[in-house]
């Protein structure tokens, strides 16, 4: 059976996205033809992995430097004539009169035995230009899902879908009961079945949380009905008494400087980081202690059963509609009635935070539940609806001779299919309990022969690389086998730098192997959060496995005899206050520890400062200390430069050791670990001058000091 999925854009991440490649690969995994078939296509692969048995094609190219672009299509300059754009902003991806022609040329032309809809315009476009089964030879099963709620829609687009799901839908499908049940009472005569099949959510592969972080993580997007503005204050409320958790916000959306300006505001800005999308997300989840869900309104809440695959309880929101159909509260997680507002909210953060026992229990019952969301279980209530909707198997045409003829010529062959191409090499990385780089491979990628995995530095004049041997494949599960290659902190020293990993053949004397870089699948860095800081006898070492921008693994190293590690930041209104504690070998001197600020980069014309700034440090113990950046002083030492960048040293036994964030998880914390500004007055009546701590690109602490126009303070 071909089944096809039309989505709105397959390249972006979201529920919607997540929740059809899932069900797209259970499906195409039972057997069946599968398509997904994305309106826009936006980027070069999509950021949420397709199963490769599952075919991925676009309607629309949206790729402004591709030459097949269609946004300047003439016809995107008159409206759609499916449904008003009144209160829905699909942004550039806006639905036009072109969307009108190519999508019902699509519907017309697709040879699928069911085809399913994801959202309501797309739901329009199927019950206006799909084949009915009983009417056309050509014809499908139409099916239009809901993922979001009756409610979340206004009153022109609800009547719109509803319109729709009366006369064009053969079923339509929510993803929570009580949003069925609303349908259904508000379509009560309609012929369309109208039922629950909720969201497939697939188990990870990554190892479940220990529960010992002391992170709260919460994902989705930053948009309003998500209420992470409650979520922030209620862990305001909670921070005092547990100074060493953290919450963590990963997403993005149009909330994001909102959120960010409230967590200035509270001062929470040491705790609450934001940390930007991630993909694969289950990675993250598994970090935490700790799932918040903090919302207004959920139609299903993917993100509720992705942390309790990963055995993480969830503290969510008793909203509408489906946190209390997934949550049974007290056993495998805990839901907060929308009535207690931020005081409920807290209060069950706090009962969490305080009890690992209770934290064991509710990840163990999470991970029982969660399984009953596996996407083979969900594919499988998808074909029973199917067969219910037509319990006959779908008859395939079948091409005569003389109509293979007809499109090939009589005297032409069927041209031969260009072969497929090689699927790329992919790996997994994890960080072992001891610390080590573990990189885990597909024995179905390798190639023949004997293998080392090659770790080579970028951009060095030495060219240094280490290279340790591909060891046999060992069972795993049941007819599952990998090969797991360990590289030893023990047995191998990592310069400082980025490392670019690579599969290559066994050295063979006056060869020169060809070298494969590895695609990042999965990579797990959980244990670094409790790990404690590595120093070996050439130093503090710390290694952080990452996907590239592109998307090939990659190790983030630093090596350093001493490294000052950044604890906290507290930014006041004429100075800010910087923790740390010293690593590696060095020591901070018995008295008289001090400080450096160096100025290092200027923005001409003007006279960039050439002293540096020595401030007094407070010891707090042998190896933490404290210290404070007087503000005035390095305006005054700024003088007329546009823009004065200072790198911060302490004075060791060792001598200068530069400050920064380089151990934990978190390879790049320029956008994580961000700090306020703070304004002072300029001599120039017409300007201002912002100061503001910052992470380098290195990870290093440095204190940026800009002159800007008192317009833009």
């Amino acid at each position: 059976m071909k089944i096809e999925f039309l989505l709105h854009n397959a390249y972006g991440i979201g529920g919607t996205i997540r929740s059809t490649a899932n069900l797209s690969g259970a499906l195409a995994a039972a057997g069946h033809e599968v398509q997904v078939t994305s309106v826009h296509r936006v980027a070069e692969r999509p950021e949420l992995p397709f199963d490769p048995r599952v075919r991925l094609r676009s309607l629309i190219e949206m790729r402004e430097d591709s030459p097949a672009y269609q946004g300047d299509h003439e016809l995107t300059r008159l409206p759609n004539s499916m449904f008003p754009e009144k209160g829905v902003d699909f942004g550039r991806l806006r639905y036009t009169a072109l969307h009108d022609k190519v999508i019902a040329e699509y519907l017309r032309e697709t040879d699928a035995d069911v085809l399913t809809a994801t959202r309501p315009i797309l739901n329009g476009y199927l019950a206006r230009h799909g084949k009915a089964r009983k009417s056309s030879r050509r014809g499908y099963l139409r099916i239009g899902q809901e993922h979001l709620s009756y409610d979340a829609h206004g009153d022109q687009l609800r009547g719109d879908q509803n319109a729709a799901i009366a006369t064009g839908l053969d079923a339509f499908v929510t993803v929570s009961e009580a949003d069925a049940a609303l349908y259904r009472a508000a379509l009560p005569d309609v012929r369309t079945k109208i039922l629950c099949i909720p969201n497939g959510v697939t188990a990870p592969a990554v190892r479940p949380s220990p529960l010992d972080s002391k992170i709260v993580v919460a994902a989705g997007r930053l948009v309003a009905v998500k209420r992470y503005d409650r979520l922030i204050a209620a862990f305001a409320k909670v921070s005092a008494e547990y100074p060493d958790w953290t919450l963590r916000l990963y997403g993005r959306g149009p909330d994001r400087a909102r959120l960010r300006r409230r967590i200035d505001e509270l001062g929470l800005y040491n705790q609450v980081l934001m940390m930007g999308p991630a993909a694969p997300i289950e990675t993250e989840w598994a970090k935490g202690a700790i799932a918040a869900v903090s919302s207004d309104m959920e139609s299903f809440g993917m993100t509720i059963v992705e942390a309790m695959h990963c055995g993480v309880p969830v503290v969510a929101t008793d909203c509408p509609h489906g946190p209390a159909e997934i949550i049974s509260d007290g056993e495998d997680g805990v839901l907060v009635p929308l009535s207690g507002g931020v005081d409920a909210y807290a209060d069950a953060l706090s009962s969490l935070m305080k009890d690992q026992d209770l934290r064991t229990r509710l990840g163990a019952a999470a991970r029982t539940k969660a399984s009953t969301y596996v996407p083979s279980v969900i594919a499988r209530r998808y074909l029973d609806l199917i067969e219910s909707l037509r319990p006959e198997p779908p008859s395939r045409p079948r091409l005569t001779t003389r109509v293979r003829r007809a499109l090939t010529g009589p005297d032409r062959p069927t041209p031969p299919q260009p072969p497929l191409p090689a699927p790329p090499l992919t790996a997994s990385a994890r960080i072992t309990p001891a610390g080590d780089l573990a990189v885990v491979l597909a024995p179905a990628d390798l190639p023949r022969g004997p293998l080392d995995l090659l770790l080579r530095k970028r951009k060095d004049p030495e060219r240094r690389e280490i290279r340790v041997p591909v060891p046999p494949l060992t069972p795993v599960a049941p007819g599952v086998v990998e090969s797991i290659v360990t590289v030893d902190r023990a047995a191998h020293t990592l310069q400082e730098g980025r490392w670019d990993c690579y599969i290559t053949l066994h050295d063979t004397p006056g060869s020169t192997p060809a070298r494969t870089r590895l695609r990042a699948h999965l990579i797990e860095t959980a244990p670094l959060l409790t790990l404690p800081p590595t120093v070996t006898p050439e130093g503090l070492t710390s290694w952080i496995p990452y996907a590239t921008s592109d998307g090939y693994l990659a190790v983030r190293t630093w090596l350093r005899p001493a490294h000052a590690e950044v604890d906290q930041v507290l930014v006041g209104e004429t100075s800010a206050t910087v923790t740390a504690r010293l690593l590696g070998h060095a020591q901070l001197p018995p008295e008289g520890t001090t400080v450096t600020l160096t100025p290092r980069t200027t923005s001409p014309p003007h006279t960039p400062p050439t002293a540096d700034i020595t401030v007094p440090a407070h010891t707090l113990s042998p190896t933490h200390f404290h210290f404070t950046i007087p503000y005035a002083e390095a305006q005054s030492h700024h003088g007329t430069a546009d823009h004065t960048v200072w790198d911060l040293h302490v004075h060791t036994t060792a001598g200068r050791v530069p400050l920064g964030r380089i151990t934990g998880d978190t390879v790049e914390r320029k956008k994580t670990n961000t700090y306020p500004a703070t304004e002072l007055p300029h001599t120039d009546p017409t300007a201002t001058t912002r100061l503001r701590p910052y992470c380098t690109a290195t990870n290093a602490l440095a204190v940026s000091v800009r002159t800007v126009p008192s317009s833009q303070a």
